[in-house]
C-alpha cells in the first residue's frame, strides 16, 4: 500500500481530543536500538483500541514517581530492564513535547498483539524513564499502518510522519493543546 495523503481538518475533529495518562511500559526495545527512534510503550487501553491501526500525532508530557524506587523487569524478549521510573530526568525534560504515536501491529515485525508507541519529538539526555507516566493528547491521524520491505523505508517514513506532526501542531489551533498538560 502507497502512503495516503496526509489531510489535516482546521481544528481537531472528533473522537479528538483523546486525553489520556499510562504508566510507561517496556516493549520490544526496538525503537531506540534497531530504529534510532526511541519510543514509550503504552497498554492499547479501550479508547485506543477504537481507533484505526495507523500514525497519530499530538502531545505529551512525563511525569516521574517519586514514590517509586528503582526496579527491574523482564522484556517481552526476556532481557532485564530498569525502571527508574523518570526519577533521573533533568528538569528540562518534564516539560510539554510534541509526539507521533503509532497504534498497531507493526507487520515489518509481524507482532501478533496490537501495540500502542510514543516517539516524543525531543531528545533525553538523561536516557530511559520506564515506569514513569506520560500524559498524552491525541489531535489527529496522520496516516494508515503500513507494511515496509525494508528497515531504511520504515525509518524514512517515521522521519516523515514526524515532520508532518511538527508542521500540524504548529499551527494555533493544535498548539493550544499544548497547555492543557503544564
Amino acid at each position: 500500500m502507497a502512503r495516503p495523503e496526509t489531510i489535516v481538518p482546521e481544528t481537531p475533529t472528533a473522537p479528538y481530543p483523546i486525553h489520556e495518562k499510562q504508566s510507561i511500559i517496556s516493549g520490544f526495545g526496538r525503537g531506540s536500538a534497531e530504529l534510532g527512534i526511541p519510543t514509550a510503550n503504552i497498554a492499547v487501553t479501550p479508547q485506543l483500541n477504537s481507533l484505526p491501526t495507523g500514525i497519530y500525532y499530538g502531545w505529551c508530557k512525563v511525569h516521574p514517581d517519586p514514590q517509586q524506587c528503582d526496579s527491574t523487569h523482564a522484556r517481552p524478549d526476556g532481557k532485564t530492564i530498569l525502571f527508574n521510573h523518570g526519577n533521573k530526568l533533568q528538569q528540562s525534560e518534564l516539560s510539554v513535547f510534541p509526539m507521533v504515536m503509532s497504534i498497531g501491529l507493526n507487520p515489518f515485525y509481524h507482532n501478533k498483539e496490537k501495540a500502542a508507541e510514543i516517539h516524543i519529538i525531543r531528545r533525553f539526555a538523561s536516557g530511559d524513564f520506564y515506569g514513569a507516566s506520560i500524559e498524552f493528547v491525541v489531535l489527529g491521524y496522520v496516516r494508515p499502518e503500513l507494511d515496509y520491505t525494508t528497515k531504511d523505508a520504515l525509518i524514512e517514513d517515521i522521519q516523515l510522519d514526524i515532520r508532518i506532526a511538527k508542521e500540524i501542531l504548529e499551527r494555533g489551533a493544535y498548539a493550544k493543546y499544548k497547555h492543557d498538560l503544564e
